[in-house]
């Protein structure tokens, strides 16, 4: 029998199309970006305890790394155009941080959980040894490595739709392990660690690897 062939996809391959597809946006979401935090901006910064830093290198490989710290604690607002995240202990690979030193250019996005809404901020990046406010990023008793100092060019909030289109934040649809493995059953799965499952769950217990967040 003979096979037919599925039909081609149809890209797009220019902004003409992708706005003829999609049309213009209004002028309140266009205009809506700024160069510089106002008081609202600040709030919300010091609000969320969880980020995401979007990176690529110089070739336009992309990486995209959760950041996390308590509330208040997560940015250092330098002045109304430059903040700084703290590197926190992890797993040394560091993609994020090679990527910035090859093609400075960052998107962050900002959450508050329950918040459906969202602040977005794009700009240019450099990795700091030492200042004199990192005595202001010390959490725990622990004083970071390095911070990301991001200069800011444009930020502006997000809105919620797609939050609202995954139910994310509601609780009533969480079941986290309905569809996929613990983590210890995928660590044994994709990475040569050698050990086995009950030594993966013991080391995964949040009593056991929160011992190690800031050290």
């Amino acid at each position: 029998m003979t096979e037919t062939a599925a039909p081609a996809a149809s890209e797009i391959s220019s902004v003409a199309e992708l706005v003829a597809l999609l049309g213009e946006p209004n002028q309140r979401a266009r205009d809506k970006s700024r160069p510089a935090l106002l008081p609202v901006d600040r709030a919300w910064l010091a609000a969320s305890p969880f980020c995401v830093m979007a990176t690529s290198d110089a070739e336009g490989r992309c990486d995209a790394s959760p950041k996390g710290d308590p509330p208040g604690q997560l940015v250092h607002v330098i002045d109304d155009r430059t903040i700084a995240l703290a590197e926190r202990p992890g797993n040394r690979r560091a993609d994020g941080y090679r990527n910035i030193l090859v093609n400075p250019h960052v998107g962050l996005t900002f959450l508050i959980p329950g918040r459906g809404d969202t602040l977005r901020i794009n700009g240019r990046a450099r990795l700091v040894r030492d200042a004199p406010w990192f005595d202001e990023l010390v959490v725990k008793g622990h004083r970071p490595l390095l911070a990301v100092v991001v200069d800011i060019e444009d930020l502006f909030f997000h809105c919620a739709k797609a939050f609202l289109r995954s139910g994310l934040w509601q609780p009533e649809t969480w079941d986290p392990e309905a569809t996929v493995p613990r983590r210890a059953l995928i660590a044994k799965e994709v990475e040569a660690n050698g050990m086995d499952i009950a030594q993966l769950d013991d080391y995964y217990r949040p009593e056991n690897y929160g011992k190690s967040l800031y050290e």
